[in-house]
């Protein structure tokens, strides 16, 4: 028989419009009995919720997180009831006998029973910091948006300047867009002018990239309208930016420390602090941490035989934020310790894993730096370092050229014999 973790707890089923609440209490016998009620998502219908929970002695209480109808229930009973927060992966019911009822039952009996894993939550300050740095990352996904758009409006025009200007944005690219789009009789020479100096490309190639353009008045709207809301996208996000700045104010410290890891900048250390918070308490270890933001494999055994363990498709925020960082923390010159760890799992795994690999060390480096409030110096440092190279013994590096040569195509006759004289 199960272990009764919670005598007197409710499972609650979210919806948009309306909650089915379901007390259960576990008699000294062993018998559940339930109270089920519904109430409207409105505030005042949820204060009713809190009230009857506390009329009842329930203070734990757990749901399943729909899209983001749970935000408003959790915010009311927060500061009274102990809220556990379910992935609906977790406490799925059975299908083919699902009912509103029947679900806020089966998520009452997990929840008592200690079956219902919870999601983190982080502190208030914390969520704030988070809902703005996620919203930024949806405006710089915006702007890419636009910027493709008037990358196909240029194609579409014949206008093949991104063949030769590498930043169809930059300072000449954007002069002579403009400079096309308003002129009525293409001057060469003039357009040359517009060109500076900087520029690495040839300036007659350039002059081949535009010459036989074919404006359509559908096109040319396109890319003011365009380039206007590129514009407006520019003000709102250092608005959004100086929003972030004020409320990552409390985590400066933490900030501070995380900017200290190779690939790891002031901005990049702000948004780690968003999504994972500054309690490390919280994730059993660092393996968890890791776990949870979606950097390790999978476990798929099934009939002694392991299927798929790919990576999973948690963390859609932090992951590639870490993937960013560890792109840069391989081309690092100053501090090489990713950059030589990058290698050597990129010889035997290959780029994507390695950089993987790179993202979760990044990431165990910082669940240990906030956890133990010190900055980044790795006990192996001094190992991978260029200057201090790691020493190999003879017969290692006799195996290691006996390794090489077998993986370019040469055959070696009786590799055993092969020994130190």
């Amino acid at each position: 028989m199960l272990k009764v973790m919670h005598h007197v707890c409710c499972g609650v089923d979210v919806h948009k419009k309306f909650v089915i609440a379901t007390i259960v209490s576990t008699t000294k016998t062993g018998i559940a009995k339930y109270k089920t009620k519904r109430f409207g998502t409105f505030n005042d219908e949820l204060n009713q919720l809190k009230d009857w929970l506390l009329e009842n002695n329930c203070i734990e209480l757990c749901m399943e997180s729909t899209g983001k109808y749970w935000i408003p229930v959790y915010n009311v009973l927060e500061d009274k009831i102990n809220i556990t927060l379910a992935n609906p992966k977790y406490i799925k019911a059975i299908k083919g006998k699902k009912t509103d009822k029947k679900d806020s039952i089966w998520i009452a009996d997990l929840h008592r029973h200690g079956l219902a894993p919870g999601s983190f939550i982080p502190p208030h300050a914390v969520r704030k910091l988070r809902d703005i740095c996620r919203y930024r990352t949806k405006l710089v996904s915006n702007k890419s948006s636009e910027k493709n758009r008037v990358q196909n409006s240029l194609t579409m025009c014949n206008l093949a300047i991104s063949h030769v200007l590498s930043d169809t944005f930059g300072k000449t690219a954007q002069r002579i867009i403009e400079y096309v789009l308003t002129c009525d009789t293409f001057d060469p020479e003039y357009c040359k002018t517009l060109i500076d100096g900087r520029v690495k490309a040839d300036h007659d190639e350039i002059i081949r990239s535009i010459v036989g353009y074919q404006l359509s008045v559908d096109q040319v709207a396109k890319i003011r309208f365009a380039n206007d809301h590129l514009k407006f996208l520019d003000e709102i996000m250092s608005n959004v930016d100086m929003k972030i700045n004020e409320f990552a104010k409390p985590f400066r410290h933490q900030i501070r420390l995380l900017s200290t890891i190779p690939g790891v900048t002031s901005d990049s250390a702000t948004r780690i602090i968003s999504e994972i918070g500054v309690d490390m308490e919280v994730f059993h270890s660092d393996k968890h941490l890791c776990s949870w933001a979606g950097l390790v494999p999978q476990n798929n055994e099934s009939a002694g035989k392991k299927k798929s363990v790919k990576i999973s498709r948690a963390g859609v925020y932090l992951k590639p934020l870490l993937v960013q960082c560890a792109n840069a923390a391989i081309r690092s010159n100053e501090n090489p310790y990713f950059k030589i760890k990058f290698h050597n799992i990129k010889k035997r795994r290959g780029h994507k894993k390695a950089i993987i690999a790179i993202a979760r060390m990044i990431l165990t480096c910082a669940y240990h730096m906030i956890l133990n409030n010190q900055p980044f110096e790795p006990s192996d440092f001094n190992i991978t370092s260029p200057h201090r190279p790691k020493k190999l013994s003879v017969e290692q590096q006799l195996q290691s050229a006996i390794a090489f040569l077998q993986a370019n195509g040469f055959a070696i006759s009786n590799p055993d014999s092969i020994s130190v004289q």
